[in-house]
């Protein structure tokens, strides 16, 4: 995964502008108010308009990048940094200032919104996490360098502000030349607009493979959105071989699930009682009567991911005995002609624009699609759920993986499969659907030759090697109405683009667990910034100032502001080891164990540091304990609730509005941070430090109650998969109202 870790790293240059920014602003702040004789109000008005112009952008941002791209935002981005920076190294006065400020607020809005979301599209899911948090490292590292430029800066005679704040144009060049010339686009975008070949080179690159087809399957996939999503239970096993001229084994129990490959199948029998997740998703709300409060949903993700693999890796747990069930030998991937049998077909409308050869211009060809004579022959002889569909050999989406990599293994012990399910109508015809399904390993896999499987829902025979499974049914993506009609013998399916983009976008935010998306995101978000971490961060040097923290550098011979500059460039250095262990903790512990666990610290600090402002003490304990207090709170933060809500809300909404989602809670963190930076020096002359910091106190138990109730574990889940999640719990949370 060397390529989507050099693609982070790269992408979250335009993070560490922005921490470069806060803290340049932190320190300049205090020669701008000086030169230009400012007044408190318009001292908070020039450190806010940044964010002013942050939240201004983000209200289109999201939905322009799901117009145009991620990366035209983030070149966008770039150009912005460099032009405001040149700005405010010129502004001859505080209005030139504002406005420099507001550009540079521009570049921090596209950053900040859309880092997360590029990085959560390209990162392969069992390091999802760790790849995430490196804007919040790369932001902290940007704030450390800044400060000391501006500690050495403040020991000249004559500090100039218009230098510290011009002095961001040159690492944004480095930004610029890096989203031009080696950022690609997001595959998950590429996907959605049907631009299937640069998106399997994009991935191949990402991955560090050539076969990518099932991760190729499952972005497509992920383009559909609403319908029901059902949890079921099977015992899966490989389907036996039928000799040429013989009937195959009829049984009434058994469901067949198909691969990538032509040929490839395996049989599933329906069953209840063994699956921790379908357990969950029965008894719904009846599973949080000890909580009444806790969304059924938080219940439903930990049943997962209290059966994760242990390695946590891309390749399957499925079927370990016998090889993966979805492995195959030599991959067949056509890309530039993605099925010369379907653009020859007369008289089904997929003939070619272009000499007959399909393109990424040209999507009316099907991906998937029936091999004639193989279905004809399974029509013959169905199967009681369904009759066998065979995956045309050359599908560009759906094919087999070679090597050591399964061809529909998705991450985190998911697999990707298909049903074909067929019954008898009123009239007499036969009516069939395409189902998709996610299938997760519960239980240790075993072989057993004519014997059974006691689960608590009674004894189920089985026959050879098979594994326990949980999987989420629901209605594909890669499937038309339309031809369904056209052809009733067998399934076409089409890019979702050709029929995913009818609905308006907008109501998309209707379904469901879209709505219960947003709830989650926008509440993490607002109570993050209502924790006070950008307040404290802006103004680190003033507080520390106030808290008296010269008098532990008295003998250093450092003015105030020099020392108050130093302290904060060791809190930022401080950081970094944080974030470190919460790169590596992120996909161990996962997102929800970090904030649960962090954030009485967090609650601790500020009590401690509210006791020793109100107790009287020598200048020296007291300096030390403050300044203690506001680094562990600074640290703390920044290792779990600084990254977590904006890799949440990057990892929890539907592909199709994922830009237009994360813009709205991204506005709200916007919102949140203007009125606490606006706010603060005015609550630092009236309420001081102790008021200030009981607020955030307040603010850290309703979050962290928040956190225990609402909010549930993402980590190691494909992106596809948690939004299905969020499905099924918000149905289970309106049943639990009704």
């Amino acid at each position: 995964m060397k390529g989507a870790s050099l693609v982070a790293i790269a992408a979250c240059v335009g993070n560490f502008l922005q921490g470069w920014d806060n803290a340049t602003i932190a320190g300049a702040v205090i020669y701008v108010k000086k030169d230009l004789k400012l007044q408190s109000s318009v001292e908070g008005l020039v450190v806010a308009m940044s964010l002013i112009g942050a939240a201004a952008i983000t209200t289109c941002s999201g939905p322009i990048s799901d117009w145009i791209g991620r990366r035209p935002m983030l070149i966008s981005s770039s150009i912005l940094y460099f032009v405001s920076g040149l700005v405010m190294f010129w502004s001859p006065n505080v209005y030139v200032l504002c406005i420099g400020r507001l550009l540079d607020g521009f570049g921090v809005g596209l950053a900040v919104t859309l880092i997360p979301l590029y990085i959560s599209e390209t990162a392969p899911s069992d390091i999802r996490g760790m790849l995430n948090t490196l804007p919040q490292f790369a932001g902290s590292g940007g704030m450390f360098l800044s400060y000391c430029m501006v500690f050495g800066m403040s020991l000249t005679t004559s500090p100039s502000w218009r230098m510290m704040l011009g002095i961001l144009s040159i690492p944004s060049l480095l930004y610029f030349v890096l989203t031009v010339f080696y950022l690609p686009e997001s595959p998950r975008w590429l996907v959605s607009k049907g631009k299937m070949l640069e998106a399997k080179q994009v991935l191949q690159r990402l991955r560090g493979r050539e076969d990518v087809s099932g991760e190729m399957a499952l972005l497509a996939e992920g383009l559909g959105i609403g319908g029901e999503t059902s949890i079921e239970e099977y015992i899966i096993g490989p389907a036996d071989e039928v000799a040429d001229g013989q009937e195959p084994i009829v049984d009434k129990d058994k469901i067949k699930l198909y691969g990538p490959e032509e040929g490839l199948s395996w049989v599933a029998k329906p069953v209840t009682g063994q699956s921790s997740l379908a357990l969950v998703s029965r008894q719904g709300s009846m599973v949080n009567q000890g909580v009444p409060l806790m969304d059924p949903l938080v219940t439903l993700f930990g049943s997962v991911h209290e059966k994760l693999p242990e390695t946590g890796s891309m390749r399957s747990m499925l079927f370990p005995n016998f090889g993966s069930m979805f492995s195959t030998a030599e991959p067949h991937f056509r890309t530039e002609q993605w099925d010369e049998e379907s653009v020859q077909r007369e008289g089904e409308g997929y003939t070619s624009e272009a000499g007959g050869e399909d393109s990424d211009d040209n999507l009316h060809s099907p991906l998937i699609s029936r091999q004639t004579t193989s279905m004809e022959k399974d029509m013959a002889h169905p199967t009681s759920h369904g009759s066998a569909l065979s995956m045309r050999r050359h599908s560009s989406l759906l094919q087999g993986a070679g090597e050591a990599v399964d061809g529909t293994g998705i991450g985190g012990g998911w697999q990707l499969a298909w049903k074909w399910s067929e019954r008898e109508g009123e009239d007499g015809k036969k009516e069939g659907g395409f189902k998709r399904i996610y299938l997760h390993q519960e239980g240790v896999p075993g072989s057993r030759r004519g014997s059974v499987v006691s689960l608590p829902g009674g004894d189920v025979p089985v026959e050879g090697e098979y594994i326990q499974a949980a999987a989420l049914v629901s209605q594909p993506a890669l499937y038309s109405k339309e031809l369904m009609d056209q052809h009733p013998v067998g399934p076409a399916m089409v890019h979702p683009s050709q029929t995913a983009t009818k609905a308006p976008i907008w109501a998309a935010l209707l379904e469901p667990g879209v709505k219960h998306a947003l709830f989650v995101g926008m509440g993490i978000q607002l109570l993050q910034q209502f924790a006070g971490i950008n307040g404290v961060l802006y103004y680190t040097p003033q507080i520390l100032e106030d808290a008296g923290v010269s008098v532990l550098l008295a003998n250093l011979g450092l003015s105030t502001n020099s020392a108050s500059f130093l302290i904060s460039a060791f809190t930022n250095l401080l950081m970094l080891p944080c974030i470190g262990v919460a790169m590596k903790l992120m996909d161990i512990s996962g997102r929800r164990t970090l904030l649960l666990t962090t954030i009485p610290v967090l609650i601790l600090s500020l009590v401690v540091l509210i006791i020793f402002e109100l107790v009287t003490v020598s200048a020296i304990v007291s300096a030390a304990i403050l300044t203690a207090c506001v680094i562990i709170f600074i640290c703390c933060f920044v290792s779990a609730y600084g990254p977590i809500p904006n890799i949440l809300c990057s990892e929890i909404f539907p592909t199709r509005v994922r830009g237009l989602c994360i813009a709205i809670c991204a506005m709200v963190y916007w919102i949140g941070d203007i009125i606490v930076t606006y706010t603060l020096p005015v609550m630092l002359t009236s309420i001081g430090l102790v008021g200030i910091f009981s607020i955030y106190a307040a603010v850290c138990v309703i979050s962290w109650i928040f956190v225990f109730l609402k909010v549930p574990e993402t980590k190691g889940m494909p992106l596809e998969v948690i939004t299905e999640f969020f499905a099924v719990g918000a149905r289970q949370a309106a049943a639990a109202k009704n």
